[in-house]
């Protein structure tokens, strides 16, 4: 890492294993020197600080799109690449990439299925999930917990919500891991190629399914998303299909992240299970802690909708993006006491691992619901679980989530 403090500059390589391992070492060192700088290994401005990330994800002058506002001839932006046809036209119409009124008309057509009287009710299902998925491996006395534990829950939720058939689970894992990668550092034209064909995969058998449930709705979420109507107004197919994307892969993703980097804290911690989900209040505080401690996104990025001027040093031009680095503001010691340490019963909570703002994440309220019921059944059940060597993190800094997590008992 070079960091020049006087010039405000970072070279870091975020496919360093030494830095997407254990990111919250540069991050201390960062924060103390130059809390917000440019990163020219990104070629933008990040802020690391609690109080700017906080501020900027709610600043209405940032917007996670700029098409809407500007030309491509206007910013200097290279045309769309041809290969990438099939992944454009999904995130074209997708929620997170949106702002209004196009994101406001959206959002409130999907949001009522993810409130958190709605996403209550699947606690029973979770439960007996969760407790299904164990059956499969507590005899054997040893686990690798993110591909039998982890990726299941979360996507078998959304899929059965949305009303996907669960054969297909296999499927969504495989053409959301495709692309997402798209969202990684300095993607490659093969991660390219594979995001797109996944894309196209992916829409078909949405829209198979959205011509489906136009003839014969069903109790799902596809069903609800096709029959509501505001304002005179209802979800195109393209809509559908992009939302569906977008819920079936944020659905999952971090959760899965999330649920393998609350283990692990755990674990390597030494901390009292017994203690940390001794009822739903502790359960509650234990999973915002995790979320707080051990983030699954790091970066969020958002771009300039006008020329913004920071500080008397920070000039943003219209256009250019910005990263707000979650994992990092979520460690910042003026925010947080004792920022490096697990403390389930903060006074001082108040993550951004969900963002904030307009944007803040749909699916906040299932995602703390499958890890508040499935983390305390999972220590319960297997209350001698161990680390069975030592875990290594994704070559993918934005999305911080263990490669594998070995455990025995």
């Amino acid at each position: 890492m070079k960091l020049d403090k006087q010039a405000r500059t970072l070279d870091l390589d975020p496919r360093d294993p030494d830095f997407f391992n254990d990111p919250y070492r540069y991050y201390a060192v960062i924060r103390s020197e130059c809390p917000a700088f440019y990163w020219n290994n990104y070629n933008q401005w990040c802020f690391s600080s609690f109080g700017d990330v906080n501020a900027l994800l709610r600043d209405k002058r940032f917007g996670r799109q700029i098409l809407h506002v500007a030309t491509r001839a206007e910013l200097g932006l290279p045309d769309p690449k041809p290969h990438l046809t099939h992944f454009d036209a999904v995130e074209a119409h997708s929620l997170l990439e949106l702002e209004p009124p196009a994101h406001t008309r959206l959002r409130t057509l999907v949001n009522r299925a993810f409130v958190s009287r709605q996403v209550e009710k699947l606690r029973p299902e979770i439960a007996q999930m969760t407790h299904d998925l164990i059956d499969q491996f507590a005899s054997q006395g040893h686990v690798e917990l993110i591909r039998q534990f982890a990726e299941p829950i979360p996507v078998s939720v959304i899929a059965r919500m949305l009303g996907v058939p669960l054969e297909l689970t296999g499927n969504l894992l495989d053409w959301s891991h495709r692309m997402v990668r798209m969202y990684e550092h300095a993607p490659t034209k093969a991660t390219e190629l594979a995001a797109d064909e996944a894309a196209q995969q992916f829409s078909d058998c949405l829209r198979k399914l959205v011509a489906e449930r136009r003839q014969a709705p069903k109790d799902d979420l596809l069903s609800h998303m096709i029959a509501t109507e505001r304002k005179g107004e209802r979800l195109s197919d393209d809509e559908l299909v992009s939302t569906s994307v977008l819920l079936l892969n944020a659905g999952h993703e971090a959760t899965v992240h999330q649920t393998g980097n609350a283990v692990k804290a755990i674990l390597e911690n030494g901390l009292n299970p017994s203690e940390l989900f001794a009822d739903a209040t502790s359960s509650e505080a234990t999973v915002e802690e995790s979320l707080r401690y051990d983030a699954p996104l790091h970066m969020f990025t958002r771009y300039a909708l006008q020329d913004v001027q920071l500080d008397k040093h920070i000039t943003i031009k219209k256009g250019e993006q910005i990263g707000l680095m979650l994992g990092a503001a979520n460690r910042d010691p003026s925010q947080f006491a004792d920022p490096s340490s697990f403390k389930f019963n903060r006074t001082d909570q108040a993550n951004v691992s969900f963002g904030a703002g307009i944007h803040f994440c749909l699916g906040a309220p299932l995602a703390r619901l499958e890890m508040q019921v499935s983390l305390p059944i999972l220590f319960e059940r297997l209350p001698g679980m161990a680390l069975q060597g030592k875990p290594c993190y994704r070559d993918a800094f934005h999305f911080h989530g263990l490669e594998s997590l070995n455990l025995n008992w």
